[in-house]
Protein backbone atom coordinates (compact mmCIF):
# COMPACT_ATOMS: atom_id res chain seq x y z
CA UNK A 1 0.00 0.00 0.00
CA UNK A 2 1.30 3.46 -0.87
CA UNK A 3 1.50 5.24 2.48
CA UNK A 4 1.76 8.65 0.79
CA UNK A 5 -1.77 8.26 -0.62
CA UNK A 6 -3.38 7.34 2.73
CA UNK A 7 -5.69 9.96 4.26
CA UNK A 8 -6.45 9.06 7.86
CA UNK A 9 -10.08 9.28 8.92
CA UNK A 10 -10.97 12.09 11.32
CA UNK A 11 -14.74 11.61 11.12
CA UNK A 12 -17.23 8.98 10.06
CA UNK A 13 -20.49 9.13 8.14
CA UNK A 14 -23.36 7.19 9.72
CA UNK A 15 -25.66 5.97 6.94
CA UNK A 16 -28.52 5.35 9.35
CA UNK A 17 -31.55 3.25 8.53
CA UNK A 18 -32.73 4.74 5.24
CA UNK A 19 -31.47 7.04 2.49
CA UNK A 20 -35.02 7.97 1.47
CA UNK A 21 -35.63 11.64 2.44
CA UNK A 22 -39.34 10.95 2.86
CA UNK A 23 -38.59 8.36 5.55
CA UNK A 24 -36.51 10.62 7.80
CA UNK A 25 -39.39 12.35 9.61
CA UNK A 26 -41.43 9.14 10.13
CA UNK A 27 -38.30 7.39 11.45
CA UNK A 28 -37.58 10.38 13.67
CA UNK A 29 -41.08 10.21 15.17
CA UNK A 30 -40.90 6.42 15.69
CA UNK A 31 -37.54 6.54 17.46
CA UNK A 32 -38.51 9.63 19.43
CA UNK A 33 -41.55 7.73 20.71
CA UNK A 34 -39.39 4.71 21.56
CA UNK A 35 -36.88 6.98 23.33
CA UNK A 36 -39.54 8.74 25.41
CA UNK A 37 -41.27 5.48 26.37
CA UNK A 38 -37.89 4.02 27.36
CA UNK A 39 -37.02 6.98 29.56
CA UNK A 40 -40.49 7.19 31.12
CA UNK A 41 -40.80 3.44 31.76
CA UNK A 42 -37.35 3.00 33.25
CA UNK A 43 -37.55 6.18 35.35
CA UNK A 44 -40.89 4.91 36.70
CA UNK A 45 -39.29 1.59 37.67
CA UNK A 46 -36.44 3.40 39.46
CA UNK A 47 -38.87 5.80 41.16
CA UNK A 48 -41.27 3.16 42.51
CA UNK A 49 -38.44 0.93 43.75
CA UNK A 50 -36.94 3.89 45.64
CA UNK A 51 -40.20 5.36 46.97
CA UNK A 52 -42.16 2.23 47.90
CA UNK A 53 -40.69 0.48 51.00
CA UNK A 54 -42.37 -2.79 49.94
CA UNK A 55 -40.03 -2.92 46.95
CA UNK A 56 -36.86 -2.48 49.00
CA UNK A 57 -35.83 -6.04 48.23
CA UNK A 58 -32.87 -7.51 46.30
CA UNK A 59 -34.99 -8.28 43.23
CA UNK A 60 -36.10 -4.68 42.78
CA UNK A 61 -32.71 -3.30 43.74
CA UNK A 62 -31.22 -5.16 40.77
CA UNK A 63 -34.19 -4.19 38.60
CA UNK A 64 -33.57 -0.49 39.28
CA UNK A 65 -29.91 -0.97 38.33
CA UNK A 66 -31.03 -2.70 35.13
CA UNK A 67 -33.32 0.24 34.34
CA UNK A 68 -30.41 2.60 34.89
CA UNK A 69 -28.24 0.73 32.36
CA UNK A 70 -31.13 0.74 29.87
CA UNK A 71 -31.43 4.52 30.21
CA UNK A 72 -27.69 5.08 29.78
CA UNK A 73 -27.40 2.64 26.85
CA UNK A 74 -30.33 4.26 25.04
CA UNK A 75 -28.96 7.76 25.67
CA UNK A 76 -25.65 6.66 24.16
CA UNK A 77 -27.29 5.76 20.83
CA UNK A 78 -30.71 7.32 20.22
CA UNK A 79 -30.11 11.10 20.62
CA UNK A 80 -27.44 11.09 17.90
CA UNK A 81 -29.71 9.03 15.65
CA UNK A 82 -32.59 11.47 16.19
CA UNK A 83 -30.31 14.35 15.23
CA UNK A 84 -29.34 12.53 12.02
CA UNK A 85 -33.00 12.01 11.10
CA UNK A 86 -33.89 15.63 11.83
CA UNK A 87 -30.90 17.53 10.45
CA UNK A 88 -29.62 15.19 7.76
CA UNK A 89 -26.09 15.68 9.09
CA UNK A 90 -24.72 12.12 9.25
CA UNK A 91 -21.17 12.98 10.31
CA UNK A 92 -19.71 11.92 13.63
CA UNK A 93 -16.18 12.76 14.74
CA UNK A 94 -13.66 9.99 15.30
CA UNK A 95 -13.49 10.79 19.04
CA UNK A 96 -17.29 10.86 19.40
CA UNK A 97 -17.52 7.54 17.58
CA UNK A 98 -14.97 5.88 19.88
CA UNK A 99 -16.71 7.29 22.97
CA UNK A 100 -20.06 5.97 21.72
CA UNK A 101 -18.54 2.52 21.14
CA UNK A 102 -16.91 2.53 24.59
CA UNK A 103 -20.07 3.34 26.52
CA UNK A 104 -22.26 1.06 24.43
CA UNK A 105 -20.03 -1.99 25.09
CA UNK A 106 -19.68 -1.01 28.75
CA UNK A 107 -23.39 -0.65 29.45
CA UNK A 108 -24.13 -3.86 27.52
CA UNK A 109 -21.57 -5.74 29.65
CA UNK A 110 -23.02 -4.28 32.85
CA UNK A 111 -26.54 -5.32 31.85
CA UNK A 112 -25.34 -8.85 31.17
CA UNK A 113 -23.85 -9.17 34.67
CA UNK A 114 -26.89 -7.60 36.30
CA UNK A 115 -29.11 -10.18 34.57
CA UNK A 116 -26.82 -12.88 36.00
CA UNK A 117 -27.10 -11.39 39.50
CA UNK A 118 -30.90 -11.31 39.11
CA UNK A 119 -30.91 -14.99 38.07
CA UNK A 120 -28.89 -15.90 41.17
CA UNK A 121 -31.26 -13.83 43.31
CA UNK A 122 -34.27 -15.75 41.92
CA UNK A 123 -32.43 -19.03 42.54
CA UNK A 124 -31.87 -18.08 46.18
CA UNK A 125 -35.51 -16.98 46.59
CA UNK A 126 -37.06 -20.10 45.05
CA UNK A 127 -34.59 -22.82 46.05
CA UNK A 128 -33.49 -21.51 49.47
CA UNK A 129 -36.42 -19.44 50.77
CA UNK A 130 -35.61 -20.01 54.46
CA UNK A 131 -32.06 -18.66 54.06
CA UNK A 132 -32.87 -16.07 51.40
CA UNK A 133 -32.48 -13.03 53.68
CA UNK A 134 -29.07 -14.27 54.79
CA UNK A 135 -27.84 -15.18 51.28
CA UNK A 136 -29.02 -11.96 49.64
CA UNK A 137 -28.37 -9.46 52.40
CA UNK A 138 -27.82 -5.76 51.70
CA UNK A 139 -24.04 -6.06 51.61
CA UNK A 140 -24.13 -8.90 49.07
CA UNK A 141 -26.58 -7.02 46.83
CA UNK A 142 -24.47 -3.86 46.81
CA UNK A 143 -21.33 -5.91 46.14
CA UNK A 144 -22.94 -7.77 43.21
CA UNK A 145 -24.22 -4.52 41.70
CA UNK A 146 -20.83 -2.80 42.11
CA UNK A 147 -19.01 -5.77 40.55
CA UNK A 148 -21.47 -5.72 37.64
CA UNK A 149 -20.77 -2.04 36.92
CA UNK A 150 -16.99 -2.36 37.31
CA UNK A 151 -16.40 -5.68 35.55
CA UNK A 152 -18.95 -4.81 32.88
CA UNK A 153 -16.73 -2.01 31.61
CA UNK A 154 -13.47 -4.00 31.50
CA UNK A 155 -14.15 -5.53 28.04
CA UNK A 156 -15.12 -2.07 26.82
CA UNK A 157 -11.74 -0.67 27.82
CA UNK A 158 -9.67 -3.39 26.15
CA UNK A 159 -11.76 -3.65 22.97
CA UNK A 160 -12.04 0.11 22.49
CA UNK A 161 -8.30 0.52 23.07
CA UNK A 162 -7.70 -2.10 20.39
CA UNK A 163 -9.99 -0.27 17.95
CA UNK A 164 -8.06 2.99 18.46
CA UNK A 165 -4.93 1.22 17.17
CA UNK A 166 -6.65 0.36 13.88
CA UNK A 167 -6.28 2.53 10.79
CA UNK A 168 -9.38 3.72 8.95
CA UNK A 169 -8.08 4.95 5.63
CA UNK A 170 -10.12 3.32 2.86
CA UNK A 171 -13.59 4.57 3.72
CA UNK A 172 -15.29 6.49 6.50
CA UNK A 173 -18.88 5.42 5.70
CA UNK A 174 -20.41 3.32 8.49
CA UNK A 175 -23.31 1.31 7.13
CA UNK A 176 -25.13 1.31 10.45
CA UNK A 177 -27.06 3.71 12.68
CA UNK A 178 -24.32 4.08 15.31
CA UNK A 179 -20.65 3.26 15.81
CA UNK A 180 -20.99 -0.45 16.50
CA UNK A 181 -17.94 -2.69 16.67
CA UNK A 182 -18.38 -4.98 13.66
CA UNK A 183 -19.17 -2.22 11.09
CA UNK A 184 -16.05 -0.38 12.28
CA UNK A 185 -13.90 -3.50 11.95
CA UNK A 186 -15.13 -3.97 8.39
CA UNK A 187 -13.96 -0.43 7.57
CA UNK A 188 -10.43 -0.85 8.84
CA UNK A 189 -7.63 -1.09 6.31
CA UNK A 190 -5.36 -2.85 8.81
CA UNK A 191 -5.55 -6.38 10.19
CA UNK A 192 -8.40 -6.73 12.71
CA UNK A 193 -7.55 -10.28 13.80
CA UNK A 194 -6.25 -9.09 17.19
CA UNK A 195 -9.45 -7.17 17.95
CA UNK A 196 -11.60 -10.10 16.85
CA UNK A 197 -9.62 -12.42 19.11
CA UNK A 198 -10.16 -10.00 21.98
CA UNK A 199 -13.92 -10.11 21.40
CA UNK A 200 -13.96 -13.91 21.52
CA UNK A 201 -11.65 -14.01 24.57
CA UNK A 202 -13.83 -11.48 26.41
CA UNK A 203 -16.84 -13.57 25.44
CA UNK A 204 -15.21 -16.72 26.80
CA UNK A 205 -14.18 -15.00 30.05
CA UNK A 206 -17.38 -13.05 30.76
CA UNK A 207 -20.32 -13.86 28.48
CA UNK A 208 -20.04 -17.66 28.69
CA UNK A 209 -19.66 -17.79 32.52
CA UNK A 210 -22.48 -15.28 32.97
CA UNK A 211 -24.75 -17.25 30.66
CA UNK A 212 -23.76 -20.52 32.37
CA UNK A 213 -24.61 -19.16 35.84
CA UNK A 214 -27.96 -17.90 34.52
CA UNK A 215 -28.71 -21.22 32.81
CA UNK A 216 -27.77 -23.32 35.87
CA UNK A 217 -29.77 -21.02 38.16
CA UNK A 218 -32.91 -21.43 36.09
CA UNK A 219 -32.38 -25.17 35.75
CA UNK A 220 -32.54 -25.42 39.55
CA UNK A 221 -35.42 -22.93 39.70
CA UNK A 222 -37.57 -24.83 37.20
CA UNK A 223 -36.76 -28.10 38.95
CA UNK A 224 -37.82 -26.61 42.30
CA UNK A 225 -41.03 -25.16 40.82
CA UNK A 226 -42.00 -28.52 39.32
CA UNK A 227 -41.67 -30.13 42.77
CA UNK A 228 -44.23 -27.71 44.25
CA UNK A 229 -47.47 -29.64 44.68
CA UNK A 230 -50.07 -26.87 44.65
CA UNK A 231 -50.99 -25.21 41.36
CA UNK A 232 -51.19 -21.83 43.10
CA UNK A 233 -47.70 -22.28 44.52
CA UNK A 234 -46.31 -23.13 41.10
CA UNK A 235 -48.04 -20.14 39.52
CA UNK A 236 -46.74 -17.75 42.17
CA UNK A 237 -43.18 -19.09 41.97
CA UNK A 238 -43.12 -18.97 38.19
CA UNK A 239 -44.61 -15.45 38.05
CA UNK A 240 -41.63 -14.12 40.00
CA UNK A 241 -39.22 -15.51 37.37
CA UNK A 242 -41.07 -15.36 34.03
CA UNK A 243 -40.33 -11.68 33.40
CA UNK A 244 -36.62 -12.19 33.94
CA UNK A 245 -36.55 -15.30 31.74
CA UNK A 246 -38.16 -13.30 28.91
CA UNK A 247 -35.63 -10.47 29.18
CA UNK A 248 -32.68 -12.91 29.39
CA UNK A 249 -33.82 -14.82 26.29
CA UNK A 250 -34.11 -11.62 24.22
CA UNK A 251 -30.75 -10.34 25.44
CA UNK A 252 -28.68 -13.48 24.85
CA UNK A 253 -30.34 -14.29 21.52
CA UNK A 254 -29.28 -10.95 20.05
CA UNK A 255 -25.86 -11.01 21.76
CA UNK A 256 -24.77 -14.45 20.56
CA UNK A 257 -26.19 -14.00 17.08
CA UNK A 258 -24.56 -10.59 16.66
CA UNK A 259 -21.08 -10.91 18.14
CA UNK A 260 -20.14 -14.54 18.80
CA UNK A 261 -19.55 -15.41 15.15
CA UNK A 262 -16.95 -14.52 12.47
CA UNK A 263 -17.30 -11.10 10.85
CA UNK A 264 -17.21 -12.82 7.44
CA UNK A 265 -20.76 -14.09 8.09
CA UNK A 266 -21.98 -10.65 9.20
CA UNK A 267 -24.92 -9.17 7.29
CA UNK A 268 -25.48 -5.41 7.45
CA UNK A 269 -29.27 -5.74 7.41
CA UNK A 270 -29.26 -8.45 10.08
CA UNK A 271 -26.87 -6.32 12.11
CA UNK A 272 -29.16 -3.31 11.99
CA UNK A 273 -32.23 -5.33 12.97
CA UNK A 274 -30.47 -7.02 15.90
CA UNK A 275 -28.90 -3.73 16.98
CA UNK A 276 -32.34 -2.09 17.03
CA UNK A 277 -33.51 -4.99 19.18
CA UNK A 278 -30.99 -4.47 21.98
CA UNK A 279 -30.37 -0.70 21.70
CA UNK A 280 -33.94 0.55 21.29
CA UNK A 281 -36.63 -2.13 21.56
CA UNK A 282 -35.35 -4.14 24.55
CA UNK A 283 -34.72 -1.11 26.84
CA UNK A 284 -38.27 0.03 25.99
CA UNK A 285 -39.79 -3.41 26.62
CA UNK A 286 -37.94 -4.23 29.86
CA UNK A 287 -40.01 -1.99 32.18
CA UNK A 288 -43.20 -3.02 30.34
CA UNK A 289 -42.38 -6.73 30.75
CA UNK A 290 -41.52 -6.35 34.43
CA UNK A 291 -44.55 -4.19 35.25
CA UNK A 292 -47.20 -6.06 33.26
CA UNK A 293 -46.13 -9.50 34.54
CA UNK A 294 -45.45 -8.43 38.12
CA UNK A 295 -48.32 -7.66 40.47
CA UNK A 296 -46.05 -6.03 43.08
CA UNK A 297 -44.78 -3.49 40.55
CA UNK A 298 -48.31 -2.76 39.32
CA UNK A 299 -49.52 -2.22 42.88
CA UNK A 300 -46.54 0.04 43.63
CA UNK A 301 -47.22 2.08 40.49
CA UNK A 302 -50.85 2.53 41.59
CA UNK A 303 -49.74 3.69 45.03
CA UNK A 304 -47.20 6.15 43.58
CA UNK A 305 -49.72 7.50 41.05
CA UNK A 306 -52.29 7.81 43.82
CA UNK A 307 -49.94 9.95 45.87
Amino acid sequence: MDLENITMVTEFIILGLSDNPKMQIPLFLVFLLIYLITLLGNFLIITVTCVDPRLHTPMYFFLSNLSLTDIFCTCTIIPKLLRIFLSGDKTISYAECIVQLYFFIGFAGTEELLLTAMAYDRYAAVCNPLHYSLIMNHRVCVLLAAVSWIIGFLPSETITASVTHLSFCASNVVDHFFCDLIPLLKLSCTDTAHTQRLVFVEGALMVVPAFSVTLVSYTYIISAILRIRSAEGKRKAFSTCSSHITVVCIYYFSLFFMYMRPTSTYSQEQGKILSMLYTAVTPMLNPIIYSLRNQEVKNALRRVMGK
